[in-house]
């Protein structure tokens, strides 16, 4: 599975969760609660088989984080093997990612706009700057975005945005000084994940 490029709120309508996050998709799920296309209404009918089940919460997992099958597959196999419940280690470990904390703590309002927004080079760890999006963030890190970037239009309006909603209790948001720092890893009951993780785990052990 590559990684998708089209439209955002088409792909939520078919895997049937909000993959983006955002206000803007919930309103198009809400108002469109079926599959995109002429026979998007129709489909679903049918019991599905118990690995076309496991398969699609592999897939929406996997699209929720914006990874391809290689790197989900490889972050799920090094969960396995650290002690712990595997569902949650590998939940924790897809929240270190350090496109995803940017988009945690507000800089972007999209995982796909963080992804971009760090491979630009705007996002700082503890000062420097890192431009892999996979980047393993730290307890105790500090993100922040680079001193040039924070006049941008977008971010300032994400940082806007941020004041106005929860701050993920997991992370630490300074956002008038356009920094934040990972605070702790995420409990499992911390992530509203529509997801169920055993299912995955399934799937890769069969």
């Amino acid at each position: 599975m590559g990684r998708f490029r089209g439209s955002i709120t088409k792909l939520s309508r078919r895997e049937g969760i909000n993959l983006a996050e955002t206000e803007k998709v919930q309103k198009y799920l809400d108002k469109r609660p079926y599959a995109p296309g002429q026979h998007g209404q129709r489909r679903g009918r049918g019991r599905p088989s118990d690995y076309s089940v496991r398969l699609r919460e592999k897939q929406k997992l996997a699209r929720l984080y914006g990874m391809n099958e290689k790197q989900f597959r490889n972050l799920f196999e090094e969960a396995a093997n650290v002690p712990g419940v595997t569902g949650t280690v590998f939940l924790q470990l897809l929240e270190r990612r350090l496109d995803n904390v940017v988009f945690r703590m507000g800089f972007a309002s999209t995982r796909r706009q963080a992804r971009q927004f760090v491979g630009h080079g705007h996002i700082l760890v503890n000062g420097k700057k890192v431009d892999i999006p996979s980047y393993r963030v730290k307890i105790g890190d500090e993100i922040s975005v680079a001193e040039g970037s924070r006049q941008m239009g977008f971010v300032q309006e994400n940082m806007e945005a941020q004041k106005r909603r929860r701050v993920s209790p997991w992370v630490e948001l300074d956002a008038d000084n356009f920094k934040g720092t990972f605070s702790r890893l995420p409990a499992r009951e911390d992530l509203a994940l529509p997801i169920n993780e055993n299912f995955i785990i399934e799937y890769y052990s069969r």
